[in-house]
Order: structure tokens, then sequence, then C-alpha cells
């Protein structure tokens, strides 16, 4: 996923916090993402940058998109961030300069991880008519220090773990929750996962105290730990909590993304995750001198150009203002 705005601000996040259990409701951005799709930005927002290490969250659809090309996101470049493509309905051709060419399906796992550097296309697939709804949600996990300069890598997980019970069914993305572990690498402790809630559901999911979380709604209606949600908010709960309640009257959906609250200063302007102005600058270089991040094959059309630097030094701060 590509952050578009040919004008991006720098986002500073990071920093170690604990804020105790909260209820806070972020609200959502509308952004232009590629040619036709319109995404819910929620994360990084100007009170919150960070969740444990996931840094970046864009929800989008439901969408009818019969008519309509779906998601084309051109070639960009990415440092130092793992990306995490999820679906509710549709589907995600994900190509990248590794040779990776993956179709990504509702409730699979596509996870690429940046590293030093590495660039990627998203489509809705043209070789046949695609699905007639685009819904889901993209994401970007902050690499560590010691990661962000690790080789560029694809994976892609068909199959992965289920937690079942009073109601509920959670499907694991990454990490571990409540037993059940997700074969996604991660390099932080930290946890994303798909939970589905019958109608009349009223149960309590068990969390890492040490954790801090937030609650993304994608479908339906329903209470996390007593604030109700509808889809598209997300709703940040702090940490130190060592189980959350859920109750729902008609069936919803919403994804859980939690992990210890990330210590390092972060900085990040338009695909780029650095600790410093140099970092973000050679990348830019580099992109637009066609170094580094290799080549997408297969992509109709051109790659996406870097914007301009602002004129005053990018300086990385805390997690929170």
């Amino acid at each position: 996923m590509s952050n578009l705005d040919l004008k991006p601000t720098p986002t500073v996040c990071g920093g170690a916090g604990d804020s105790g259990p909260v209820h806070d409701v972020q609200p959502a951005r509308q952004v232009p993402l590629g040619e036709s799709t319109v995404v819910r930005r929620l994360l990084p927002h100007l009170g919150r940058r960070t969740v444990g290490a996931w840094c970046f969250v864009d929800h989008y659809g439901p969408e009818d998109i019969v008519d309509r090309p779906g998601m084309r996101v051109p070639p960009h470049p990415h440092i130092g961030l793992q990306t995490v493509s999820w679906l509710h309905a549709g589907e995600v051709l994900h190509r990248d300069s590794l040779g990776s060419a993956q179709t990504i399906r509702p409730r699979e796992l596509g996870l690429m991880t940046a590293g030093r550097a590495i660039a990627h296309s998203e489509e809705s697939p043209r070789a046949r008519a695609h699905a007639p709804v685009l819904h889901g949600a993209q994401l970007w996990v902050a690499l560590p220090a010691e990661q962000r300069h690790r080789a560029p890598s694809f994976e892609h997980h068909a199959a992965l773990p289920e937690v079942t019970g009073g109601g509920l069914s959670a499907t694991v993305i990454l990490g571990t929750l409540d037993g059940a572990t997700s074969p996604g690498t991660t390099h932080t402790p930290l946890v994303g996962a798909d939970l589905a809630l019958a109608e009349g559901t009223d149960t309590r999911l068990p969390l890492e105290e040490s954790f801090e979380y937030a609650a993304l709604a994608m479908a339906g209606a329903c209470e996390v730990d007593g604030v109700p949600l509808t889809p598209g908010a997300l709703l940040y709960l702090g940490n130190g909590r060592r189980e959350l309640p859920l109750r729902a009257t008609t069936p919803a959906s919403f994804m859980l993304l939690g992990g210890v609250p990330f210590e390092e200063r972060l900085l990040m302007w338009w695909n780029f995750v650095g600790r410093s102005h140099e970092d973000i600058a050679q990348a830019r270089t580099d992109w637009t001198n066609g170094v580094r991040f290799g080549e997408v094959h297969g992509y109709d059309g051109p790659r996406l150009p870097a914007p301009e630097l602002p004129a005053t030094p990018l300086k990385p701060r805390g997690r929170t203002p």
C-alpha cells in the first residue's frame, strides 16, 4: 500500500510510554488511493502515531467495483517496515521487485518486509472479471533498528490459525492470540487478529497486559469494552488489560491490533520509515535515480514519482504529542 499524497507531511512516531486502559476513538481522514479508491486513514493520527509497532492503518470499502477498475496502486518504494494486506472481500494482485506475483484473497495474509529497500504494486486483477466488491485494510508495521536494514522478503499464508468460542471466531493474522500463533514473521512482540462476532455474542477475550491495543471496526455494530463501534472507527484501548469484553446484537467484525509500546523514535514520510532526515532523503534520491529498490515487472503503467521533500529538515520525536 502506498501513501499517494503528493505533499506528504512528516510523521513523527515511536518512543516509550504507558497510558493504562483508555477509550479513545480516533477519527478517520478520507484519502484518495490510486486511480479510483478512497480509503479511511486511521493511523497515524495527530494524537496517536503507533499502536505497538503498528504505524499505519487504512480501511477501505465495502466498495462496489463491478463497473470500475478497483484498486490500482502503481509501483512505489518502501524502507524500514512491513506491509500487511488483509481483505474481507475482493482480490488484490501483489507484485514486487523480488519477482513475487501473488493474488491475495479474503482472510489470506500478504506480508511484505521492506527492510533496506523494496518496491511493489497492488491492483485488482484484470485478466478476468474481478470480484464485485472490495473491502479490506492495509497496515504497516515498523521494523526495529536491528532489523530495518535486513534483506527484503514476501510471504503469503493462505491458512491461518483460529480461536473460537462464545460466539467469537478470531483469525490470527500476526503474532499470538489466546495460544494460537500466526506463521507470519514478526520482529517485535505484537498481535493482529480479525474477529467475527455472531449475533448475541457476550464474551471476553484474553489479552497481554503489557500490550497496548486498538480495535478497527470492519462490519456490523458491536461493543468493545462497552464502547459502541461502527465500521471505519478505530478505538485505542491503551494497555494494562488482561481481558477485553465484547458484545454484539447483530453479526459484526473488527480487527484487533496490539503490541508492546514501541520504544524507538521513528520518522515516517511518504512510504518510508526511517530514523533521520538523512535516511528519508537518501531513500527518495535512490528511488528517483532508479537504484536500490529494483523493478516491478508486469504492472501496466508508470511507477509512482516521489514527492518533493519539505524545505526544513525532518526530525523524529516521540510516539504521541
